[in-house]
């Protein structure tokens, strides 16, 4: 995406992305680190993964241990340091009712979001998948997404509606939930968690709106390759994990290498000082040097 988009609205950059052939490969973000590391590798969408959120800023479990502040504070700086790129944020449950849900929606569009995920589950949630999921009644989420769409006429934003029912109740709820979130106007629908390559078929065929898959390694999903992804139906590829993992993995064997007295693997001090922008800070420093 070019420095020429950086006035276009979140949304509308988004909706021409889904608009366009092929598989949109999604490496989520989790800081305002990541998210320009990912616009600079050349991608063009990012979802901020509560999961890796609740770990780099908690080190606590996404089991609903972060707040909706936290969360918001998060995804400012997301957006902040990669205007260009477009940003799903996790609203989780919307963190309250349906009226918590527009807000969450509101503030996620005035933060600077392409895109909010608003999901099923009972709060506190957790992480789709690990045990222990539980989700509110088809009612409750029917009313989730309702809020989400009402205000989203408001304030210029996608909907991605999830459902978490597939652990609890079943595949053909979850369907008949997906369904539904596309009866009441959602953008994008996410069915967390099938269980077989089947069942990502048939939710694809089923939904005729843009489908997410999330590619867990361990989880529950099957973990395909792109094209594979593609032909079944779905537009988004998500990856919640790799950048986090890896980070773990690189400052595990970093630290194991300076407690052995060795030298890690590391970017070079410019490189890292040209990531962070001490180049414009130093212009901008020269610009404003006092004349006196």
């Amino acid at each position: 995406m070019t420095d020429d988009k950086l006035n276009d609205v979140p949304a509308a950059l988004l909706r021409r992305l889904l608009n366009r052939p092929g598989l949109l490969t999604m490496p989520c973000c989790y800081d305002a680190l990541t998210s320009r590391l990912i616009h600079e590798a050349g991608f063009t969408l990012t979802l901020m993964s509560g999961f890796a959120v609740s770990a780099a800023r908690l080190a606590q479990p996404d089991t609903g241990l972060i707040s909706f502040a936290e969360m918001l504070d998060q995804l400012r700086s997301i957006c902040t340091a990669a205007p260009a790129l477009c940003v799903i944020g996790d609203g989780d449950t919307g963190y309250g009712n349906a009226i918590n849900v527009r807000r969450t929606v509101r503030e996620y569009a005035q933060a600077g979001a392409a895109g909010i995920m608003i999901e099923d589950q009972v709060s506190p949630k957790r992480c789709g998948h690990t045990r222990g999921k539980q989700v509110v009644s088809r009612g409750e989420a029917k009313m989730r997404i309702r809020a989400a769409v009402d205000e989203r006429a408001d304030h210029d934003i996608l909907i991605m509606a999830r459902t978490d029912a597939r652990g609890v109740l079943g595949f053909d709820e979850a369907l008949d939930r997906c369904r539904m979130f596309v009866d009441e106007g959602a953008d994008i629908i996410f069915l967390e968690a099938p269980e077989t390559r089947e069942e990502m078929e048939g939710f694809c065929r089923a939904i005729p709106r843009p489908c997410m898959a999330n590619m867990v390694s361990g989880g529950t999903t099957p973990v395909l390759p792109p094209r594979e992804l593609e032909a079944l139906g779905y537009k988004i590829a998500a990856y919640p994990l790799v950048l986090i993992s890896t980070a773990v993995r690189a400052m595990q064997q970093a630290l194991g290498a300076l407690a052995k007295g060795e030298k890690s693997d590391e970017v070079s001090f410019d490189e890292l000082k040209r990531l962070v922008g001490f180049p414009q800070y130093y212009e901008l420093e020269q610009r404003y040097r006092s004349e006196d």
